[in-house]
């Protein structure tokens, strides 16, 4: 499907010298999203960043049309405590508007399978928001759905 673009994009895990991939990625998620304070407007630093993405336990991958970020993924290896295996929750993914629906996402959804594998991941896991007809159609064609209900509990501030 991702034959329909000119030029496949380069879709790869970012690593540590790719701070400044990181960060289009984050403007992209930004845009995606429509909430381009939270994704730009507090950035961590370089130094934090690329710790994030020597980490094994988060995963940033991103589809590339030269030099730009067209596309991008980032989550999180969640090692499990009832057996030795992981789990990967898939916590962003976005393709800039030019390019959806010709199969970046699934490129990329691709690359993480293969780098989960390589990791020992048993499953992975995503979120969407009841409303998001794209989301779902991309996720229900990878993937077998469950009906589950999401719940943000807040911190206990602390005293002082």
């Amino acid at each position: 499907m991702i034959s329909v673009m000119k030029d496949r994009p380069l879709v790869r895990a970012l690593t540590p010298d790719d701070v400044p991939l990181m960060r289009e990625l984050l403007a992209l998620f930004g845009r995606a999203f429509d909430d381009v304070e939270s994704y730009s407007a507090h950035q961590p630093d370089d130094g934090y960043l690329e710790k994030l993405l020597n980490s094994k336990t988060f995963i940033a991958i991103t589809a590339l049309a030269g030099r730009k970020v067209i596309g991008g993924l980032a989550g999180y290896v969640l090692p499990k405590f009832e057996q030795a295996r992981s789990e990967f929750y898939i916590y962003d993914l976005a393709v800039d508007e030019p390019y959806r629906r010709k199969g970046v996402a699934t490129a990329i959804v691709e690359k993480l399978k293969e780098i989960a594998a390589s990791r020992g991941v048993y499953a992975i896991f995503v979120q969407a928001d009841l409303d998001d007809e794209p989301a779902i159609a991309l996720y229900t064609a990878l993937g077998n759905r469950e009906d589950v209900l999401h719940f943000d509990i807040a911190p206990r501030k602390s005293a002082g």
